[in-house]
């Protein structure tokens, strides 16, 4: 039986990948999930709106990630960065008035699979991810895209910077 110690790390198997994950925070998490970090609804676009919509939108959200979906379909395209489409538009590689599909990054779904990010995630598989261990071929994330079960609706994005919210918060 496993005991998390306070000011010790947990190491344990991840369903993540093979190797096993070393959580800097796991004795605050204490089994709270996604759900637990209270990430605000989704705010998602198409990418035929404006840019000028999406800095609008972001700014009155205080939001920094923004999701692109099909006008039609509503599946997951893409997605923007606030801060990097804030410098595209000041250096005039986008203009306010583009659509926003001049300026987000698409997701590559041809040969690749994705780490499903749920309300109902264990924050320890939310860190791992933010770190890069299993489905993100070692590549270090800032955000999650936050769906159901099959990927259908985008309900949130969580950042790296909710969680070490949520850690500052957490007695430990």
């Amino acid at each position: 039986m496993a005991q998390a110690m306070a000011g010790q790390t947990h190491i344990g198997p991840s369903p993540l990948g093979k190797k096993p994950f070393i959580s800097k925070w796991s004795s605050r998490y204490r089994g709270a999930t996604v759900q637990d970090l209270e990430p605000p609804a989704a705010l998602s676009l198409n990418p035929n709106d404006p840019v000028s919509l999406a800095l609008l939108s972001a700014f009155e959200r205080d939001y920094t990630h923004l999701t692109i979906v099909d006008a039609d379909t509503r599946s997951l395209l893409g997605y923007i960065t606030i801060p990097t489409l804030q410098a595209q538009v000041d250096s005039g590689a986008v203009r306010p008035e583009d659509p926003i599909s001049r300026a987000m990054v698409r997701f590559q779904r041809k040969g690749r699979r994705y780490t499903v990010i749920t309300m109902a995630t264990p924050l320890e598989e939310l860190e791992a991810f933010f770190e890069g261990i299993g489905d993100t071929n070692n590549q270090k994330q800032d955000f999650a895209v936050v769906t159901d079960e099959d990927r259908r609706f985008v309900l949130g994005v969580a950042t790296k910077a909710d969680l070490e919210e949520f850690v500052k918060r957490r007695p430990a």
